[in-house]
């Protein structure tokens, strides 16, 4: 799939922040609010890493998307405003990054809503939406459809955004793809007893492989999409080697740096093809068949 940008451009780029704070932790485990280290750990983001990331940001005349949490915003809502008067866009990230995978309609649903309650409390309705930990249900498309949002950013499944629909077949959703290889919770995220494999990489290293992701989808008409944790990303060298990254990203001959917002709307001009997602089963009693078992995930 191709995908056609604004005024000639080759390819579009876009800088997106997960605000995640101390609601990834707390939803993971809400005895953690005992660990007062690991607190400040998460709290680093709102505090330090945002107002740094904002300061980075308008030296490079770049607008970036931030996906934050209704918990987030309740518990920082300066913090938002200093995102909105930056000129950033603010999209919806759950309530307290809930655990998604497998749960029923009518409990994410409530997630999204109460999101959106808290983000509405801030002047803010966001039209994009990023599952926590990118875990989209079969039954999400629609609760967002229903809700107005006009996007999401949490398949990984293209290079290029596309046009879904939900499960009902009624409306769509722009997805925006996203990649793993393209988070810096892969790279850098650690804690003990928490998260990480305990290796935190270089940020030169890291810089290199994000560097050589855009010049690949730049190459291809592509859309790089690169999520970064103010919590992880807004420390003092891994900052410095993402405003590197950016000013080498914009560098690139026609390369069009945009928020996640005004890629979805040129999307959701141009690109006619509405695909529904399709569902593939293991096929019925296989294991019971073979004597076999699912392998472990890895």
């Amino acid at each position: 799939m191709t995908a056609t940008w604004p005024d000639g451009r080759r390819a579009a780029a876009a800088f997106t922040f997960d605000v995640d704070a101390e609601s990834c932790v707390l939803a993971h485990d809400p005895a953690a609010s005992s660990r007062m280290s690991l607190m400040t750990h998460q709290a680093y983001g709102p505090r330090v890493g945002v107002p740094r990331l904002l300061r980075l940001l308008e030296r490079q005349q770049v607008r970036a998307t931030f996906f934050v949490p209704g918990f987030t915003a309740d518990t920082y809502p300066g913090m938002v405003r200093q995102i909105i008067d930056g000129g950033h866009e603010v999209a919806h990230h759950g309530y307290l990054h809930e655990p998604m995978q497998g749960i029923s309609a009518e409990a994410e649903a409530e997630y999204i809503d109460r999101g959106l309650e808290a983000l509405d409390r801030l002047g803010v309705r966001p039209t994009g939406y990023r599952a926590p930990w990118w875990e989209m249900n079969w039954h999400s498309a629609d609760l967002l459809i229903e809700r107005g949002f006009t996007y999401d950013s949490s398949l990984l499944d293209g290079d290029v955004p596309y046009r879904f629909s939900g499960a009902s077949g009624r409306g769509s959703l722009v997805e925006i793809p996203v990649d793993w290889t393209l988070d810096d919770w892969e790279q850098y995220a650690f804690y003990p007893g928490w998260t990480g494999s305990g290796v935190i990489e270089s940020p030169a290293k890291v810089h290199e492989m994000w560097l050589l992701e855009a010049q690949a989808h730049h190459a291809e008409g592509g859309c790089f999409v690169l999520t970064n944790h103010p919590f992880i990303s807004g420390r003092p060298s891994k900052a410095a080697a993402l405003e590197r990254l950016i000013e080498d990203v914009r560098a690139l001959d026609g390369m069009w740096v945009a928020t996640l917002g005004e890629i979805a709307e040129h999307a959701a001009r141009t690109v006619q093809e509405v695909r529904q997602i399709r569902r593939v089963e293991c096929p019925e009693g296989y294991f019971d068949r073979t004597g076999a078992r699912p392998a472990p995930a890895h």
